[in-house]
């Protein structure tokens, strides 16, 4: 898995895929996928985009031991998102 360095401690990075389905004037989220490298979660995202109103594929940097989450970064995106999401 690849890792993020800070200040010396490695920080694992994770990957994900999230969809959002359109509901009346909403967008419902889907509980996000995680998947093992960055290729892999773009294909995913690319395969499920057709079905979802928007979808998007990111990864983060983790700190196990506090379990905090890097801002995301973004990998892919389609279709319509929650505002502010994958700026």
């Amino acid at each position: 898995m690849p890792q993020a360095n800070l200040g010396g401690l490695a920080m694992p990075t994770l990957f994900f895929v999230q969809g959002f389905r359109q509901k009346g004037r909403k967008l419902e989220p889907d509980q996000p996928q995680q998947y093992k490298t960055a290729d892999k979660a773009i294909a995913a995202a690319e395969r499920i985009a057709p079905t979802r109103a928007g979808i998007w594929a990111y990864s983060a940097d983790v700190d196990v031991e506090a379990d905090t989450y890097d801002e995301p970064k973004v990998l892919f995106k389609s279709g319509t998102l929650p505002p502010g999401l994958a700026d």
